[in-house]
């Protein structure tokens, strides 16, 4: 990658780690404006970057939740072992 890509990216990995500390979900916005004042295109490429990464946290969650919902599914499903009898 170029340096507006990798400033961006780190950026953005920095703002997601702020965001979770914070609880401001809408941090990665006021970045974003202080970006615009000085570079447009390091601006337009951390909002892609960050577009990207709150995309694929949010799918990476979505699919976590299945997967967790059909091994429960699956272990509900599953026949309980007999008891064995005591050996003697």
């Amino acid at each position: 990658m170029g340096t507006l890509e990798d400033l961006a990216s780190q950026l953005a990995a920095d703002t997601l780690k702020a965001m979770d500390e914070t609880g401001q979900d809408r941090l990665y916005m006021e970045v974003a404006g202080v970006l615009a004042a000085s570079s447009q295109s390091l601006e337009e490429a951390y909002l892609t970057e960050m577009r990207v990464r709150m995309s694929e946290r949010t799918a990476r969650q979505f699919l976590n939740s299945k997967v967790t919902a059909a091994r429960k599914q699956k272990a509900a499903a599953a026949p309980a072992a007999a008891p064995r009898p005591p050996a003697g």
